[in-house]
């Protein structure tokens, strides 16, 4: 069991902008290390420093070193932030098998290695699914179970339970537990800090503002420490969020029985599969209506349906005549791409798949550009959520949280009456938390209908004075066609 020692690491960006400054950081053989700190202190880079997975165009000073020397390939395990990053193959088991294989493990051996794996990630989707096909929880157990089929000596996981419903969480964490044992040393980086705090022997702390000393000890009043109660949702100034096009009051979205089949192309068709039926949902101006549900049960397939991104396969989605588009249509699938920016704000599970802009300011803008309406809104937005100094770097190379409050800043900028977001509070501190739920809340006060799919009870507790009819998704809204 090697000692690994982090020494000195400094990470600059492109252009200039410090990621991390003079970071030294111990973990002995066995020893189990929670990373914490503010969103944005350089918990990821640091990370990836220590697997040897830093991007080619930073630049980095100081030394990794495993037992006092560099480490050999599979030695350091990563399991990056975003779950679709560490995505090799077409489907679960030839994904989970990329490990073993390369390591020169034999057919059978490589198949009972991902068949363990997957037991000890709690994947349970089946190693012959499609990753496409698999929600974002799913997606992260399956990455975890890339990870452990390597069988590195040094474990590192980035937010390994933050898009999972609490049962499942505690599962995982039990599962990465059992994984490491007493052979492996564990860091884990997690906002989480009151899940992990009792498995691990140590947290160690990273300053703020992007550059930060590793320090021992409950330090910080960004973070989620036990016992501390989430704190208030900011106080959004009135009126900033009000839509730009005026829906009225009462019901501005209605679903009725709906249902969602996916079906499969490609060289090797397979059976289609039913992943939502029989949903009723309603979006209210003025009221936050929750989207919840076990990881896996179609919360987000759901929300792609709410923000017209895709078309039920059955029942019926309509809009408010108010919000109706050319030809009065009123099914929002059927919208124009101009009519659904104008209507509708959408903040994606992963945020990165709605930037199209070169910069923070740019992408903050852009909806609000193609539709001629006011631009000064994204700016506003950008300071409250705390982006106003990163106002000229490129959004791919934010931090995850950083990434997540750009998505919902662009979403609300140009003053949409719907507004659809998924996961919009995973990787915040307790800071950027209280930002992103005053916004949503302060959409909704200000008259739109918001739609919000979760796994965090705080922010359902924090929306609740502004609750519309809430939907629960389980796994029996949701069934896969067997293979």
């Amino acid at each position: 069991m090697p000692h690994l020692a982090l020494r000195g690491l400094t990470v600059t960006a492109p252009g200039g902008r410090t990621l991390v400054r003079d970071v030294d950081l111990d973990v002995a053989a066995g020893e189990r290390v929670l990373l914490a700190g503010p969103s944005g202190a350089g918990k990821s880079t640091v990370l990836r420093a220590l697997a040897g997975l830093l991007d080619d165009d930073v630049e980095a000073t100081g030394e990794v070193l495993l037992a006092g020397r560099a480490a050999a390939p599979g030695e350091v395990g990563l399991l990056v932030q975003d779950p679709l990053d560490a995505v090799v193959a077409e489907t679960a088991g030839r994904d989970t098998a990329f490990g073993p294989e390369n390591a020169g493990v034999d057919r059978p051996g490589t198949w009972r290695t991902v068949a363990r794996a997957h037991a000890a990630a709690r994947y349970t989707a089946g190693r012959d699914r499609e990753v496409r096909t698999l929600s974002g929880g799913e997606r992260q157990r399956l990455a975890l179970a890339g990870t452990l089929a390597a069988d590195p000596a040094v474990l590192l996981l980035d937010e390994p339970t933050s898009m999972l419903d609490a049962p499942t969480a505690a599962a995982v964490r039990a599962a990465v537990l059992d994984a490491v044992g007493g052979t492996r040393s564990l860091v884990v980086v997690d906002h989480d800090v009151a899940g992990w705090a009792p498995h691990v022997d140590r947290v160690v702390v990273l300053g703020g503002g992007g550059v930060g000393v590793g320090v021992d000890g409950p330090d910080g009043g960004d973070l989620w420490w036990p016992g501390v109660p989430a704190p208030q949702p900011l106080d959004v100034p009135a009126g900033l969020l009000a839509p730009t096009l005026a829906a009225g009051a009462g019901e501005l979205l209605r679903g009725t029985d709906l249902g969602l089949v996916r079906t499969r192309r490609g060289l090797r068709p397979r059976p289609p599969a039913t992943v939502l039926r029989g949903i009723d949902v309603a979006l209210t101006a003025g009221a936050v209506t929750a989207v919840t549900g076990d990881s896996g049960a179609g919360k987000s397939s759901l929300l792609t349906l709410l923000a017209g991104l895709t078309p039920p396969t059955s029942g019926r989605l309509q809009a408010a005549s108010s919000l109706a588009g050319r030809k009065g249509r009123r099914a929002p699938h059927a919208w124009t791409s101009r009519e659904l920016a104008a209507r509708v704000g959408w903040s994606p599970q992963f945020p990165e798949h709605t930037f199209v802009a070169a910069t923070v300011r740019e992408e903050v803008a852009v909806t609000a550009s193609v539709l001629g309406a006011d631009a000064s809104r994204g700016q506003a937005l950008l300071e409250l959520l705390g982006l106003t100094a990163l106002a000229d770097v490129n959004p791919f190379r934010l931090s995850g949280g950083e990434q997540r409050r750009l998505a919902v800043a662009a979403a609300l900028a140009a003053g949409p009456a719907l507004v659809v977001a998924d996961e919009p509070t995973v990787g915040q501190d307790r800071g950027t938390w209280a930002v992103v739920a005053g916004l949503l809340a302060a959409a909704a006060r200000d008259g739109a209908a918001v739609a919000v799919g979760t796994h965090d009870v705080r922010l359902l507790d924090a929306l609740g004075p502004r609750s519309g009819a809430p939907v629960h998704l389980h796994r029996g809204s949701r069934t896969e066609a067997a293979a």
